[in-house]
């Protein structure tokens, strides 16, 4: 779905470009927000793990100036990041770079801080693992990893929906599906990160937060 951004007035901007855009986005940035703040307060460098639409980027951006937030997701979303990019520039924004968690090396050999939305459901477990890796060979001692999403306990799903969420992932790839939180913990320990904070979040969701 794209959309066509207009300034205050109401009119059309002449630099509007075609942004693609996530209802979901829209609806948790504020409550991310919330919690980053004092999660990345100490924080220099956050590489953000699957961009997507590149909304949480132009949001978070400009209201965590004291850092730097680099764009990284598969060249296929580049484009759509750039847009929203262009139309909400914010001098601590970076990328977006390539970044598929199958690659042995990835544009960022070092940051403090990491941030994914979303992600986990959607990738097959292998790549999830591959995810917690590179993130544990790049992530500096002390910094933090926060993952957004929804999340199962002791292989059970926290609500009605979230199991209606699970199934039509499920319908739609077999790989995908809602994670336990044990599991996922546990290929953190791997790469040496530690489950810190699971901070209950809107719609059924978790921010789980891991340190080096």
């Amino acid at each position: 779905m794209s959309i066509n951004l207009s300034d205050p007035a109401g009119e059309p901007s002449p630099t509007a470009l075609p942004q693609p855009y996530s209802q979901a986005c829209e609806n948790n940035k504020v409550p991310i927000l919330a919690e980053l703040k004092w999660l990345f307060a100490e924080t220099k460098l956050v590489l953000e793990l699957g961009s997507g639409t590149g909304q949480h980027s132009v949001y978070f951006a400009p209201n965590l100036p004291h850092l730097q937030w680099h764009c990284s997701d598969i060249s296929a979303n580049h484009q759509g990041i750039l847009n929203w990019h262009r139309f909400a520039p914010s001098a601590n924004l970076r990328g977006p770079y390539q970044l598929d968690v199958n690659q042995s090396q990835w544009p960022l050999a070092q940051f403090d801080g990491a941030f994914s939305a979303n992600t986990a459901h959607i990738m097959a477990w292998e790549e999830v693992a591959l995810m917690f890796a590179g993130v544990g060979r790049g992530l500096t001692v002390g910094g933090r990893f926060c993952l957004y999403g929804p999340f199962n306990y002791h292989g059970r799903f926290s609500s009605e929906s979230n199991a209606a969420f699970d199934a039509h992932l499920r319908q739609q790839s077999s790989h995908m599906g809602i994670r336990d939180i044990a599991a996922i913990a546990e290929l953190a320990q791997q790469a040496q990160l530690h489950l810190q904070q699971d901070i209950p979040m809107p719609a059924n969701n978790r921010l789980l937060v891991f340190e080096r």
